[in-house]
């Protein structure tokens, strides 16, 4: 019977791993920050977040050169929501970029920068006040 295959049954497609959108569907406080990620809800994210009142989402922006209008569309599609936002932009204090002032200001948020510590700090908070806060943390 040699060369013969055994009639058992066929071999299980492969499934591959998929991949999802970085998000976490709730507000949390951020628990700890540094070595390039964030901690929150006893889950870590490696990468820059958005924390929004639907929720943490993983943030593809690395550098406050990245912040622009465009890259903050998830937050203003909230914007009825929050009243104030902090931008943790990194090591250091970045100024917010005139066009981005802009699009806080005709959104009605108001719009703080801080190094990504400190926005951290602020954000747990208010966030413990029930404040309507969002931030936009950069990773460090």
């Amino acid at each position: 019977m040699a060369g013969k295959l055994s009639p058992k049954r066929a071999p299980r497609p492969v499934q591959g791993i998929e991949i999802r959108e970085a998000h976490y569907p709730g507000r949390a406080p951020v628990e700890a920050y540094g070595n390039g990620g964030f901690r929150f809800a006893g889950m870590s994210h490696r990468g820059s977040i958005l924390c929004l009142p639907s929720g943490i989402y993983g943030w593809d922006v690395a550098t406050p050169d990245d912040l622009t209008p465009e890259t903050l569309n998830t937050l203003f599609a909230e914007a009825g929501e929050i009243e104030i936002c902090l931008i943790g932009s990194g090591c250091d204090l970045v100024p917010v970029p005139k066009p981005l002032r802009e699009a806080f200001r005709a959104a009605g948020i108001q719009a703080d920068s801080m190094a990504t510590g400190a926005a951290v700090r602020t954000f747990n908070v208010l966030l413990a006040e029930d404040r309507a806060v969002a931030a936009a943390l950069l990773a460090v």
